[in-house]
C-alpha cells in the first residue's frame, strides 16, 4: 500500500498541490501579478531619450537673451518666470535651475539633486557658447545602447526575486494559518504521519510551481522588453530553486504559532516590507548608508536578487555565486529547522 500510494509525504504534496490549483487568487498573484507588474513599471521606465530639464529664468535685464540661449540647447527648456514664480517653482521642484541674470549671472538650484546639478552644468555650456567660447578640444560622441545597463534589465530579476519570496511566504503562511483556523491540522495529526512530512510537502507542493512563476516572468521580459540572459539557464534554475527553498522554510517559521490570519499578516509583513525596500527589487541597496549595507548584504532577498542578476545580467557561473547562494541556504535551513521544533497543530 505504501509503494502503490507514495507514502504520507508524496500524498501530502498531492493534497496541497490540487488545494492551491483551488485558490484562483493564489494563481493570479504567482502568475499574473508580477507581469503585470513588469509591463507598468516597463512602460514608465522604457528605453527613450533624456527628458529635457527645465529651467526658470528670472525676469530682468538680459533675461530674454538669456531664455534664447538656454532654450535652444539641448536637454534644456527655459522660461521667463518673475522671482517669485521662479523660487516657487524651484521649491516645488519644478524646475531643476533659476538662472538670474546680472554681472555675475547667478545660479540657484538644490545641490541634493542630481537633476540640478547637470542643469546647471548645461546651463553654464549654453551660456558660454552663446558668449562667444571656441571649444579647445574635438570631440565626437558615438552612442550606444547596451541591453543589461537599461532600469527593465535592473527591474526583471528583482521582480523574479520578489515573486519567489512572496509566494514562499504568503502561500505557505496563509495556507498554514488558514488550516489551522478551521482545525484540519488537528485533524491530520490524528493521522500516521510526521510533523517533518507535514512541513516537507508544504514546501515541495509550493516547488511544483516554480518552473511557472520564474518562466512566465522571465520569459516575458525576454520576449517583449529584449532582457539579456547570459548566464546558464541550469544555473539560473538552482538558484531560483534554493530561493524558493529558503522562503518556503521563513513562511513556515512565521506560520508556526500563529493562529489567525490577521496574525499571520502581521509577522509576513514584519519580515518582508524591509526586504521589499532595503533588497534591491526597484533601485540597488548601495544607495542606502554604508553602515547598514552589511545588513542588507545578509538578507535573503538580497543575496537572491544578487544572485539573479548576476547570472542574467553579468553571465557568471553558479561558482561564482557560492557566497550568495551560502545566505540563501542558511536562511533556508535555520528557518525550517526552527520550524519544524516549534511548529504547533492547534
Amino acid at each position: 500500500m505504501r509503494d502503490r500510494h507514495g507514502g504520507p509525504l508524496a500524498q501530502l504534496t498531492l493534497w496541497r498541490v490540487r488545494e492551491i490549483f483551488r485558490e484562483p487568487e493564489a494563481l493570479f498573484w504567482v502568475f499574473a501579478f508580477p507581469v503585470l507588474l513588469s509591463i507598468a513599471l516597463g512602460i514608465a521606465f522604457r528605453s527613450r531619450a533624456p527628458q529635457a530639464l527645465q529651467v526658470a529664468v528670472q525676469d530682468g535685464p538680459g533675461a530674454a537673451a538669456l531664455v534664447a540661449a538656454l532654450d535652444s540647447a539641448q536637454g534644456l527648456r527655459a522660461e521667463a518666470l518673475d522671482s517669485v514664480q521662479a523660487h516657487e517653482q524651484l521649491r516645488t521642484g519644478r524646475v531643476a535651475l533659476v538662472v538670474i541674470p546680472g554681472t555675475p549671472i547667478v545660479f540657484r538650484f538644490d545641490s541634493t539633486r542630481d537633476e540640478s546639478h547637470l542643469a546647471r552644468l548645461r546651463a553654464m555650456n549654453a551660456i558660454e557658447a552663446a558668449s562667444g567660447r571656441r571649444d579647445v578640444v574635438a570631440i565626437t560622441d558615438v552612442k550606444v545602447t547596451e541591453k543589461g545597463s537599461r532600469y527593465i534589465d535592473f527591474l526583471i530579476p528583482g521582480l523574479i526575486g520578489l515573486n519567489i519570496m512572496g509566494t514562499g511566504m504568503w502561500g505557505l503562511g496563509f495556507g498554514t494559518v488558514r488550516m489551522r483556523t478551521k482545525n484540519l491540522l488537528k485533524r491530520l495529526l490524528s493521522s500516521p504521519m510526521r510533523k517533518s512530512h507535514f512541513l516537507a510537502a508544504q514546501i515541495f507542493a509550493r516547488l511544483v510551481f516554480l518552473p511557472l512563476e520564474v518562466g512566465a516572468v522571465l520569459l516575458f521580459g525576454v520576449i517583449v522588453f529584449g532582457i539579456p540572459v547570459r548566464g546558464s539557464l541550469i544555473s539560473l534554475a538552482i538558484i531560483a530553486l534554493l530561493g524558493a527553498m529558503s522562503f518556503a522554510g521563513l513562511g513556515l517559521l512565521t506560520a508556526s504559532r500563529a493562529k489567525t490570519i490577521e496574525g499571520v499578516s502581521g509577522l509576513m509583513n514584519v519580515v518582508m516590507v524591509p526586504m521589499w525596500i532595503l533588497s534591491g527589487v526597484f533601485f540597488s541597496w548601495s544607495h542606502f548608508p554604508d553602515a547598514i549595507q552589511p545588513l542588507i548584504r545578509a538578507l535573503p532577498l538580497t543575496a537572491l536578487n544578487d544572485a539573479l542578476r548576476a547570472n542574467l545580467l553579468d553571465g557568471a557561473s553558479l561558482a561564482s555565486t557560492v557566497g550568495l547562494l551560502a545566505i540563501v541556504a542558511a536562511w533556508g535551513v535555520v528557518s525550517f529547522g526552527v520550524a519544524l521544533k516549534i511548529f504547533r497543530w492547534k
